[in-house]
């Protein structure tokens, strides 16, 4: 398989100075509440261009309402979200052009077919049919669908329906994936071959990647991660560098001194 040349975008601001004007998605000061219960506390962290970072967090730690934030799902009660460079709030549109997204539930439509799903997805974002189809067509190829195409989603297994909501996410070519525990469920092959494929992302097009997970073993040492938990950052920055602040040996380890847990049930959360 010829090997897609890296992603370019016109719309992208030119280079500065200013580190979170050029990162791929910068957090600063974010706070969110329901009601009394503080969801998220002064939020910042920044995820460079074709980076691969780790948002480590158990359950309610605050990921998923962080992702809500960030798509735009929720408004944002205090802080900034900027997408290279574009305030989310002041220039949605030019933000999430940007923006792929997998969330933790599935959003396929069962009933339909892969390509249908692909090109329902385009035509929201005012892709052309033809042109839809042509690139609906080159990631089906890519995932290794080409020939389940005409299938209905239904019919696909677990593994197989993340790697077509990844493909959807990336129809309208963004330079910035999010994804929110996108392995949950999965078996341990279905698992490496999701990780595997979204590492391809980044070193092959040059896309930045937020991974959310509660899994110690979804993190490698080339990766910048984030420990998120009650609402707050507890450290970021290379593996390597959180590692050697915590004193610990591996991120298991460094997750339990920065919580004080003894225990991560299930190898994670």
């Amino acid at each position: 398989m010829t090997t897609p040349a890296p992603i370019t975008d016109p719309r992208a601001p030119a280079p500065t100075s200013d580190p979170a004007a050029v990162a791929a998605l910068s957090i600063d000061g974010v706070s969110h509440a329901y009601g009394a219960r503080r969801a998220l506390m002064d939020v910042s962290f920044n995820v460079a261009p074709a980076s691969f970072t780790a948002l480590l967090g158990l359950n309610g730690a605050g990921k998923s309402t962080l992702f809500s934030l960030i798509t735009r799902l929720f408004g944002i009660q205090s802080g900034r979200v900027g997408i290279f460079g574009h305030d989310i709030s002041r220039t949605p549109g030019e933000a999430l052009r940007l923006l792929g997204v997998v969330f933790q539930q599935r959003t396929l439509d069962l009933d339909l077919s892969l390509t249908q799903n692909l090109l329902y997805h385009a035509a929201l974002h005012g892709i052309g049919r033809r042109e839809a189809a042509a690139r609906a067509a080159e990631l089906l190829g890519r995932i290794g669908l080409a020939d389940r195409a005409g299938n209905k989603v239904r019919d696909l297994s677990g593994g197989q329906m993340r790697r077509l909501e990844i493909a959807r996410a990336l129809l309208h070519r963004p330079r910035l994936l999010l994804l929110d525990e996108p392995t949950v469920g999965l078996d341990v092959k279905a698992r490496a071959d999701i990780i595997s494929h979204v590492r391809q992302l980044v070193t092959e097009q040059g896309i930045g990647v937020l991974w959310a997970t509660h899994l110690f073993d979804e993190i490698t040492a080339s990766d910048d991660l984030v420990v998120l938990h009650q609402g707050k950052v507890l450290a970021q920055g290379p593996v390597a560098r959180v590692l050697g602040e915590a004193g610990a040996p591996d991120v298991n380890s460094a997750f339990m001194r920065l919580t004080g847990a003894q225990t991560m049930p299930g190898g994670g959360a």
